[in-house]
């Protein structure tokens, strides 16, 4: 696929991909464009500058670096452990190895909740490191935050539903967003709105509700687990890319990296043992 690029966003009329999203940098402009013109907007998780250029060069308009990086990289059983430290190492690497997605850094648990000052060291960090901007979940309780960082120039997106960070208070992995909990959905979404969040994922929240709120926010909402009708979607890209055995139900495996990586070093472990690699290609007598 062709991609020239021209002055402003970089679109030509002969560009495979929609105007809003052919930046040379995709921006929280282009985010905005992208609702207002009906294209679905992509986002997986990124870690790392081998994983991070071949995503971008996909097409992704988005990478998080997402404290999922606990999970998924670092070993843990949840995301609570991840630092600020980790989190900047992740977005550095990211930032570092890509040129045109948007970088969106999550902050990790214990650095933003009890003041806006806080939050605003923490998320200057990120940016610092590479961020275009941060995510934090939380809603009608966290919009005082929100509206401290977006006035202080840092964009955020936020996160409601099934927050990965108040797992042991909302009694682990569920869905979020039912019977009462609805109203609240509703109200942290109006919120976090009014406080200038650019964009906001919606996490394991019943189809109908995530379309609703859809319909009825300015801002871009981009699902997890909630459903076909939000403006966009986000995946951990290792769950996306198959490569481990168990992903969560609303993952569809688009490939199955863990058994090819498995059978590559199966493959290398067998050719080392019966001395058929080395071959005489890959080395000199002389």
């Amino acid at each position: 696929m062709s991609h020239v690029t021209q002055p402003e966003d970089g679109a030509t009329a002969s560009s495979p991909l929609p105007s809003p999203l052919s930046a040379k940098r995709v921006r929280v402009q282009h985010i905005a464009r992208a609702k207002a013109e009906g294209i679905p907007l992509t986002m997986l998780t990124a870690y790392d500058s081998l994983t991070a250029p071949i995503l971008e060069a996909a097409g992704v308009d988005m990478l998080l670096i997402g404290d999922s990086l606990g999970n998924v990289m670092l070993g843990h059983s949840s995301t609570l452990p991840v630092t600020l430290e980790d989190m900047e190492r992740a977005t550095a690497s990211v930032a570092r190895s890509t040129s045109r997605v948007m970088i969106v850094a999550d902050l990790p648990f214990g650095t933003y909740e009890d003041s806006a000052e806080h939050a605003f060291a923490s998320a200057a960090r990120l940016m610092k490191a590479g961020a275009h901007a941060v995510k934090l979940e939380g809603g009608t309780k966290r919009a005082h935050i929100i509206e401290a960082l977006t006035a202080a120039g840092i964009p955020v997106c936020a996160h409601l539903g099934y927050t990965p960070q108040s797992e042991n208070s909302l009694g682990g992995p569920r869905m979020q967003g039912r019977g009462d909990g609805a109203d609240t959905l509703r109200r942290d979404a109006e919120a976090i709105e009014a406080a200038g969040a650019f964009a906001v994922v919606l996490e394991m929240v019943p189809a109908t509700l995530a379309k609703e709120i859809t319909s009825a926010a300015r801002i871009p909402t981009i699902g997890i687990g909630a459903g076909p009708h939000t403006d966009g979607q986000v995946l951990v890209w290792s769950d996306m890319a198959g490569y481990s055995d168990w992903v969560p139900s609303f993952v569809h495996k688009f490939g199955q990296l863990g058994p090819a990586l498995k059978e590559a070093a199966s493959d290398y472990v067998a050719a080392v043992r019966t001395r058929s690699f080395p071959g005489p290609d890959n080395y000199k007598n002389d």
